[in-house]
């Protein structure tokens, strides 16, 4: 059986309509490219095509303030993907004269491109040879070809690297690679493979030897880390108070309540007896009106433990910490926000309309 050939026959017949398919774009299929990174295709869909609408060129990315690649991105997550794109946009500018490389060696030198995407660019818009390996990718060589080495590991990647060379061969770059993602995303799917219509059940290793549920071999996860967030919801009728998060951590240059972190869960008045709120407010006169549940907020390797503060600080006396800025609520809008402070403005009715 020729495997590759039964792929890309398979692709033909079952891939999917997806906007990024039907252009030759560099800049387009880049876009497409980054935004799917840990981003399911049905949610990436709606962003690819706002952010090529907003950003059509890479010149006019590269334009743009921070500020607006972030808020355009707000709610995907992983927020460096942008900030790193944006970079990289600038790079295209500054050293190509803002058009995009067409070789392989020099794609992979722009900022946040690994061999993953550099390898997507070069075959999809250029046709170039290469071979891309994502999770679908391993998924289906592991179980088709009855691989057991830790996909995470160092030695799967060139051992990986070498079948999937192996089977692109002399097919077409773009098509192919294009096809073994697809097959591994709808047919070869994590989970539950639809094994019964697969037209490679008979040679597949993973089939024949029931370890369909056991490939690809995954190193054990990492533990989550445990945080404790209040965030300090101090308003009045026009305004709320902002800061951004400059610290090289989750959410960089995003913007958020006033925050106070602890490394254990507090009582709500240990809260208010914490010296991090001393520090904040100096003796100044507070009025809590509402502390909310908690709300657990997932990310890769943290679960954020959160509660709202809403409060009122009438005393005159109260200083502005530094870093913290008075927002009109008209203005929110303009200001790029994690999920978790968007949701809850949206909930408590936090934003006007300007």
């Amino acid at each position: 059986m020729n495997t590759a050939a039964t792929i890309i026959n398979w692709y033909r017949s079952n891939k999917r309509d997806l906007p990024w398919r039907n252009t030759k774009n560099p800049y387009f299929i880049w876009i497409s490219e980054v935004v799917l990174q840990q981003t399911r295709v049905e949610q990436g869909t709606s962003y690819y095509l706002k952010f090529i609408k907003k950003f059509p060129t890479v010149k006019r990315l590269a334009s743009a303030t921070e500020s607006e690649v972030l808020k355009l991105w707000q709610g995907l997550g992983y927020y460096s993907r942008a900030r790193n794109m944006h970079a990289a946009a600038k790079e295209i500018v500054n050293r190509h004269k803002g058009k995009f490389p067409t070789s392989y060696d020099e794609i992979i030198k722009l900022k946040g491109i690994g061999e993953y995407t550099a390898a997507a660019i070069s075959s999809f818009a250029f046709h170039l040879p290469k071979p891309v390996l994502d999770g679908n990718v391993y998924r289906f060589i592991s179980r088709y070809f009855g691989i057991h080495t830790p996909i995470q590991s160092s030695k799967a990647k060139n051992e990986f690297l070498t079948i999937a060379a192996q089977l692109l061969s002399d097919n077409p770059p773009h098509e192919f690679n294009q096809a073994i993602m697809e097959f591994g995303a709808l047919q070869c799917k994590p989970g539950t493979p639809d094994c019964k219509s697969c037209p490679l059940q008979s040679s597949c290793y993973a089939f024949e030897h029931n370890a369909v549920t056991t490939l690809p071999v995954k190193n054990k996860k990492i533990a989550s880390r445990n945080r404790y967030f209040y965030y300090l919801v101090i308003r009045d009728s026009k305004s709320i108070y902002l800061r951004q998060r400059i610290e090289k951590d989750i959410w960089q240059n995003l913007f958020e309540y006033p925050l106070i972190e602890t490394k254990t869960k507090l009582t709500n008045s240990a809260l208010i007896k914490s010296p991090a709120w001393k520090k904040i407010f100096k003796g100044s006169e507070t009025l809590v009106h509402k502390i909310t549940e908690e709300r657990k907020h997932v990310l890769s390797h943290q679960v954020l433990h959160t509660r709202f503060v809403e409060l009122s600080c009438p005393d005159k006396k109260f200083s502005v910490p530094p870093g913290w800025e008075k927002v009109r609520k008209t203005e929110i809008k303009n200001y790029a926000l994690p999920r978790l402070i968007d949701r809850y403005m949206q909930e408590e009715n936090l934003r006007e309309k300007s």
